[in-house]
């Protein structure tokens, strides 16, 4: 008996959170890329709200029609208990004598990403939130790419031709299928209601993409190149960059290495097809190459945000191996 009691404690002190008041965390909830914002009812309809709206609600780059970046539900602060509180990303506006932005974990459920905005007034809680949009956006990110990659592994498909042929890891659900595996070139594929999702890895050597003055033009000619020497279509068509869509080109990185981001439109030339696509161009110097993640879709007339997001966390998922001999 005593050492059952000894058990069940010990269980209790491990399920215990770390805060003095030592409270059990309870799993959070809520759906992929919502966000839950906390702040009164007036200041949510006047400036303040149209602040967060403007930075947290706005566009998502590299989309044929506007979708927001997160679908935010407001509700004042004294609404934010019990249940509401297990929500796994919220955004907190407080008014207070200090100004700052701070990012919190695990406040009320586990896991939860907690953004505080505070200031002495309305216009400087805006300009807080202005300045410091970039942090709240990584922080809503990197908590939903997070969970989505924690969904995606009940269920991985094997990954091992990918670490023979291009030395790195890849998290992916069953779901998707290997389309073609040439020895330089992988495409792996998704069937969805009314359309597709595809992934395709390739190598490049390193002087292929010009760092300098024409970044954006290297890679889109790298991608038009290879992807239309690969992806298949009908015969005199071909898959590559829509022009009419100046793609969206950022600096990030992918397992510690630095990669440039791309985001924007392709088209099949010569047939009513397009779609939005990822692209990470990964600058891999130790072994003298660019390794090249992208995800594109096929959905017409329909929101793809949520479609564009799941590559896109998978395409994060890659870590670099050694080769399997």
């Amino acid at each position: 008996m005593r050492k059952i009691i000894l058990l069940l404690t010990l269980i209790a002190l491990v399920a215990c959170d770390d805060k003095p008041e030592g409270k059990v965390l309870s799993a959070s909830s809520g759906v992929l890329n919502a966000l839950t914002v906390v702040m009164p009812n007036d200041m949510w309809a006047g400036a303040v709200g149209e602040a967060v709206r403007e930075k947290l609600a706005g566009p998502v780059h590299g989309l044929p029609q506007i979708e927001p970046m997160f679908e935010i539900n407001q509700m004042p602060d004294e609404a934010f208990t019990g249940f509401m509180r297990k929500q796994r990303t919220f955004l907190k506006i407080e008014q207070s004598d200090s100004s700052g932005t701070s990012i919190v974990k695990d406040e009320y459920a586990r896991p939860q990403t907690g953004i505080i905005v505070k200031g002495p007034s309305q216009e400087v809680i805006i300009n807080q939130i202005t300045q410091d949009s970039a942090k709240i956006v990584n922080a809503v990110k990197n908590a939903e790419f997070t969970e989505k990659i924690r969904q995606i592994s009940l269920s991985l498909k094997e990954d091992e031709p990918l670490t023979e042929a291009f030395g790195i890891t890849m998290k992916f659900p069953t779901a998707y299928r290997y389309a073609k595996k040439d020895p330089n070139f992988f495409w792996i594929r998704k069937d969805i209601p009314h359309g597709d999702m595809n992934i395709t890895v390739y190598e490049v050597p390193y002087s292929t993409v010009d760092r300098d003055s024409n970044t954006v033009g290297s890679l889109i000619k790298m991608r038009d190149s290879i992807g239309g020497d690969n992806i298949t279509v009908s015969e005199g068509m071909r898959f590559i960059t829509e022009a009419a869509f100046a793609p969206y080109l950022e600096e990030t990185t992918i397992d510690g290495k630095p990669a440039f981001q791309m985001k924007g439109m392709w088209e099949v030339k010569g047939r009513y097809m397009a779609g939005p696509f990822v692209n990470f161009t990964v600058d891999d110097k130790e072994n003298d190459r660019y390794l090249v993640l992208e995800g594109f879709v096929f959905k017409p007339s329909a929101s793809k945000r949520d479609n564009l997001f799941e590559l896109e966390s998978i395409l994060r998922s890659v870590k670099f191996v050694d080769k399997k001999k």
